[in-house]
Parts: structure tokens; sequence; C-alpha cells
């Protein structure tokens, strides 16, 4: 038996360095389908337009977002008049929620917060990710409806973990599952990523499929991706409020 546990051992010292090498020759792959590291860190900003579709409630509303670096992320929504911010200037995340009755920008709840902190990072978690703080582990082979993927882990410096799925053959993530908070209670959250297309040497999904515990919250449809926009810093940053009596004012003239 001790024999037995010194091979098993000793097994191990040998496969561990290997399955590493095996995660960083798919990231490679992974860089290189996307479009190259050079291309990938020579964009500094991006702007998607396009509509999302609240399947339970019939809505379709139009969103514009904006990312820059370093870690600069804003979402703009529009519905009925009333257009929703959310966004992050690299320090704070802050949001307008009109549909609440509450027109005045306000700091981002923690949860919400470092779930939308994480989307500001332009390259995603799997690029650089030594030197960002997260660990990436491969998992194997699975089949994901159909297609071969290979799992990986992932997990970020805050200690939350994630889990994508890039297909054997392209390389392409078509899945990313992992959870969040939202109301006090842990959700489990799948991102279902399609129609890719090259976008400025990019290859980016225009379509997303968002489900929270099973069941479909959110469908994005990327109409247009514009590389290099002027994404100016104030664009990020959280308006002052108004004062207090400043808008009875402007109503009394």
């Amino acid at each position: 038996m001790k024999r037995m546990l010194m091979w098993c051992a000793a097994m191990l010292l040998f496969v561990a360095p290997a399955l590493a090498q095996d995660v960083d020759e798919i990231l490679a792959k992974h860089y290189e389908a996307v479009g190259g590291l050079d291309t990938i860190k020579g964009i500094e900003s991006i702007k998607l337009t396009g509509t999302v579709l609240i399947p339970a409630q019939g809505m379709e509303i139009p969103f514009i977002s904006y990312n820059a670096r370093p870690m600069k992320s804003r979402v703009e929504s529009t519905f009925q008049g009333m257009t929703m911010v959310q966004a992050y200037d690299g320090e704070t995340a802050w949001m307008i929620m009109p549909w609440t009755g509450n027109t005045d920008p306000q700091v981002m709840p923690a949860p919400q917060a470092e779930s939308f902190v994480e989307q500001a990072d332009m390259d995603g978690p799997l690029v650089d990710y030594e030197a960002k703080g997260n660990k990436v582990e491969l998992l194997g082979k699975e089949d994901l409806e159909g297609t071969d993927v290979y799992k990986l882990k992932v997990t970020l410096k805050n200690g939350n973990e994630r889990f994508y799925y890039l297909d054997t053959e392209y390389y392409l993530p078509l899945q990313a599952t992992g959870t969040t908070e939202q109301m006090g209670q842990k959700v489990e959250v799948v991102s279902s990523m399609g129609d890719y297309k090259e976008v400025g040497g990019m290859m980016m999904p225009h379509s997303i499929e968002q489900k929270m515990n099973g069941q479909t919250q959110t469908q994005i449809t990327v109409e247009t991706v514009e590389l290099g926009v002027e994404a100016p810093g104030d664009l990020f940053m959280m308006p002052a409020a108004p004062a207090e009596g400043a808008e009875k004012e402007v109503d009394d003239q």
C-alpha cells in the first residue's frame, strides 16, 4: 500500500505540469481565434449598440454600451422615454434607475457592483490571467448541446469562480457560467454566446442569452460594434446629484 501511494504521488508530479501546459496551449489557441493578443490589447475602446429582449415581460429595450481602458464601462438602456445608466469609472460603480422613481445618480450596491466591475475588463479574465491574480484550470472535455468543448475553471482574484466552455475546434467561448447575488440570494447565471462575426480583426459574439437559475432572463442582440471610439473619462464618472431645491427653482422659472 505504501509503495502504491508513493507511485500515485509521483504520477501526480508529472500530471500536474502536463495539465498546466494544456491550459496554456488551449488559451494560446483561444487568443489567436479571437484575433491575437496584439489585436486584443491594441483596442483602447469599444462601443456596442443593440437590443435586449426580456421574454418574461415581452419587452425589447435598445442599449448602448462603452468600454475603455483601463477598466471603464458604461451601459445605457432606454424604455418609455426613460434612460437607465450603469457605469464604472475605475473606482466607483454607480447607476441611475429612473424606473424606480429615483432619477439621481447613486452608488451601486456592492453585489451588483462586483458583477458590473468584472464586465469592465475589456479583455476578460482569461487574458493575462496570472498578472490579474486569476487562476485557470482545465477540467477536461464535455459535450455542450452537441458540441465538444473544453471546460475551464477560472478562480478570480476575489475568490469568485467562473466556468468557461471553449469550442474544441474554433477555441471560441460558447458559454460562461457563475453565480451572483440578487436580493440577498445566490443565483446561477449562464451566458451563452453565438453569432460570432469579425470586426476589426476581432471575432465577437453578436448574440448572448442569459439565464438565471435555468430561466431565460435576457436575449441580447448586438447590431453594431465600433472599435477605437472616442470615450472621454467623464463619460464614465458619476455626475453630482442636483442640489436640494435646484429642480424646484428651475420649475418655478
